[in-house]
Order: C-alpha cells, then sequence, then structure tokens
C-alpha cells in the first residue's frame, strides 16, 4: 500500500458555487498523467493492444512551482507568472510548437484508424495555457487522427488559474471535462500539509475533507494516498509510516472512511479510488484499466501502441532531441521496459460495476 500524508488528494469539480451553467457533463479525474511505462508481457494483451488507439493523452508541463509532493516532469514558470487566465510566456509558445512538431511527425501505422474518442489534457498545470494555443493542438489532432464529434475533451486545472471567460473559451474549443485538483480544504494543510498533528485531527480532517468534497457536489472523485517520492520536499522530509504521516493500518481505515462517506453520499466505487455518479465515469480511464491502446505526446508522456508501452524523455533537453530523431526518421522508441507489474495492476482494476 502507499503510504499517505496528512489528507488525501481530491480531484472535484464544484457542481454549484460560480459557475453553474458552464459544465454540462460534470468532472474530474485524477491528477497522474499516465500509467507507470514498460512493454507488453501477457498474451492477452495483444488482442487489444494491435488495435489502433482512440484515447490520447497530451502533457503540457507548465505549473507555478513544483509541489511539495510531485515528481512529475513539469517546468516552474516561478512565482513571477500571472495566476489566473492567460500565462505570457515565451517557453509556453516555445513547448507547444514543439509539441506540434512531434505530433505531425509521428507514423500513424494502421491499416483503418478509427477516430479519437478521448483526448486528455495532463500535466502540469494544463490551464495555465492560453485556449489560443490549446485550439492548435486540438485542430492538429483533427486532421492528424479525426476526433469523433462527441469525444471526451477533458483538462487538469488548478483553482487558481481559470475564470469563466476562460473556460468560455476552453468550451468553445471543445472541452467537456475538467479535472479540479484539490490536496485539501484546510488552509493550514494546504500552506504545509506536514505540520505534526495527533491522530485525532488526522482523522478530523479527513471527515471534513471528505464532508466538504460532498457538499459541492461534484459528478466524480478521486481519493488517493499521497505517496511519498525520492527526490521530492516530502522525501527529505518525511519517511513513509512514521510520525507524522500515518502507517499503513490508519491509512487503510481513512480509505474504508472515504469508501463509507462517498458511498453513503450515493457515489458509485468503481475503481479502487473512483467514485462517481451515474452516468459520470471517465471515458479516458477505462482505456488504461481495459488494456486498451492509446497515444501518448508531450514531455515524458507515455504510450501503449502495437503492444509496446514506452515513454519520452522527462527533461527537457532529452525531448528536445527526441522529436529531432522522429522528425528525422531516426530511432525514436523512447524508453521501454518490461511490463509485468502493470499487468498485475490492471488485472486488479474492476472492469464495471461497483466493488
Amino acid at each position: 500500500m502507499l503510504k499517505s500524508s496528512l489528507t488525501p488528494i481530491f480531484s472535484t469539480f464544484p457542481a454549484k458555487p460560480n459557475y453553474p451553467r458552464l459544465f454540462l457533463r460534470g468532472i474530474s479525474c485524477n491528477l497522474d498523467p499516465t500509467p507507470s511505462v514498460q512493454q507488453n508481457a501477457s498474451p492477452n494483451i495483444f488482442t487489444t493492444s494491435q488495435r489502433a488507439p482512440t484515447s490520447v493523452y497530451i502533457h503540457l508541463p507548465f505549473c507555478r512551482k513544483r509541489c511539495y509532493y510531485s515528481d512529475f516532469p513539469i517546468v516552474a514558470l516561478g512565482s513571477h507568472s500571472p495566476t489566473q487566465t492567460d500565462v505570457d510566456d515565451p517557453r509556453l509558445t516555445n513547448y507547444i510548437q514543439l509539441l506540434l512538431r512531434e505530433i505531425n511527425a509521428s507514423k500513424v501505422n494502421f491499416k483503418s484508424h478509427p477516430q479519437l474518442e478521448t483526448v486528455f489534457f495532463g500535466g502540469g498545470t494544463p490551464s495555465l495555457v492560453p485556449p489560443r494555443l490549446v485550439v492548435s493542438i486540438l485542430d492538429l489532432l483533427r486532421v492528424k487522427f479525426w476526433v469523433t464529434s462527441d469525444a471526451e475533451v477533458s483538462m487538469e486545472m488548478d483553482p487558481g488559474n481559470f475564470d469563466v471567460r476562460k473556460m468560455e473559451a476552453l468550451m468553445g474549443l471543445g472541452v467537456n471535462r475538467v479535472s479540479l485538483g484539490v490536496q485539501a480544504f484546510q488552509k493550514e494543510l494546504l500552506k504545509a500539509c506536514g505540520s505534526a498533528h495527533g491522530v485525532k485531527e488526522v482523522y478530523e480532517a479527513i471527515e471534513m475533507s471528505l464532508g466538504l468534497t460532498i457538499e459541492v457536489q461534484p459528478n466524480h472523485v478521486y481519493v488517493y494516498d499521497l505517496q511519498v517520492e525520492q527526490g521530492t520536499k516530502f522525501g527529505t522530509l518525511y519517511t513513509p509510516g512514521e510520525f507524522p504521516l500515518p502507517s499503513d493500518v490508519q491509512s487503510a481505515c481513512f480509505y474504508r472512511t472515504a469508501s463509507r462517506m462517498l458511498s453513503d453520499a450515493r457515489y458509485n466505487h468503481f475503481e479502487i479510488n473512483s467514485y462517481s455518479r451515474d452516468g459520470f465515469k471517465c471515458k479516458h480511464n477505462f482505456t488504461y484499466w481495459e488494456n486498451k491502446p492509446f497515444y501518448g505526446f508531450g514531455l515524458g508522456s507515455a504510450s501503449y501502441v502495437s503492444g509496446m508501452r514506452f515513454s519520452l524523455p522527462k527533461r527537457m533537453r532529452g525531448y528536445i532531441d527526441f522529436v529531432q530523431s522522429l522528425e528525422n526518421g531516426t530511432d525514436t522508441d523512447g524508453d521501454v521496459r518490461d511490463l509485468a507489474s502493470d499487468v498485475v495492476m490492471l488485472s486488479l482494476e474492476p472492469r464495471k460495476g461497483s466493488i
């Protein structure tokens, strides 16, 4: 079991406070970009993996700063960057141009290629990217792969980086699903998420966060233990399972509390960490859990195409070299590794119904 921090991570969308008419489909997903990257290890995978992908993940790596728990491939723009609406930074434009070059140079080796059914913009904080740059990505996807008229187009957003005007612009481009990342509702946890608290206070914080999540009525909720990764600030401050972080037993209690409270609020528990109201499951996530192939474009992204899983470089210099190699037609296999652990993990994930 993953070791958790003092409070789970919630990915929620508040359905009522400020923008009730803008969102029609309800919304939320995990901040995780893509599953771990490895290579096929089971004959069963080939039946599905030989099909052309109908899902694509786009990595937009920009953040205002790196969160203490994050080991994702990101580019921190710095505190001088605007905190809302569009960000005017040449690094965004340069990256999008590089991303478009990668998509354009990618080979599609399928005789029959179905249209894309899901598009997921992850990061990073994709909501930092201006709509004028987002549209260039969607336009190229429509030309290169075609996109169904009713495709699920998701975008991860930070609560401080969008407003009604920006949301209207993104919806006009086809974005119809938002993943709003909420680490906690308590100010002190948002600021530090590491102060020494007693066990009682931790349980109270968990129940308060769950209660507030239910109160804003999102259609889809993810609840996670927060893994302490080496190389992150949390990794230098804390040891998993040791105070002030909870033990495995305490983490299991938090998990049961979340399942009980969300189930009582009529959320269906349909994945290990996922809860949704009827009709609002994330289509894109089922691509991963059902071992279906998918494209991944951008810094550090992962793909599963023609029975092989591979990832792109997580550092910008390496990603630039990769795109140049792709355009030159040289070896561009990326990072390919053994996939046994992925197959085991995905086999445990429920396919349909609830837990």
